[in-house]
């Protein structure tokens, strides 16, 4: 099963986007942009949709947002309607479990692993993230940054 070419939308810029007030958002946003002339598709995962609800309502002093489930209904519409929902498929587990198998992946990194696996389920390579560096160790895609997207004149 394949998609149209695009990127992965890690969690981490999902945050950022829809918090203005956040320091890294006009980066995030100014990529996205970007991205978005050039005709790339955004995908995201039901797993970045959940990580996303998780440190939005998370207490502040846990390193969340302490947001109410009410404060964060507009950030998920918005992701709903800018980006493109991968359904979960069957194909993602043999993949993940392989990943994590070859590439000897610990602790939360298994999340990390889900999210490539997913991408590569879907036939996708390229995630825009924040932390380039936890995806370094999977060859079979690349990471950008959202400061390594060239801004576009508008």
């Amino acid at each position: 099963m394949s998609v149209p070419e695009g990127y992965l939308i890690d969690t981490n810029i999902l945050l950022r986007l829809t918090r203005p007030q956040d320091s890294q958002h006009q980066l995030v946003k100014s990529a996205l942009t970007a991205l978005d002339q050039e005709g790339q598709e955004f995908y995201v995962s039901i797993q970045n949709m959940a990580e996303y609800w998780n440190v939005s309502t998370r207490p502040i002093e846990r390193n969340g947002y302490g947001l109410p489930n009410a404060g964060i209904i507009e950030g998920v519409e918005e992701i709903e309607r800018t980006m493109v929902l991968l359904p979960e498929t069957i194909q993602v587990y043999p993949i993940w479990r392989q990943l994590v198998i070859t590439h000897a992946v610990r602790g939360v990194q298994v999340h990390d692993a889900r999210l490539v696996a997913i991408m590569l389920a879907y036939g996708l390579t390229r995630i825009l993230t924040l932390n380039t560096g936890d995806f370094e160790r999977f060859p079979e895609i690349a990471p950008l940054h959202p400061s390594q997207v060239p801004a576009k004149s508008v």
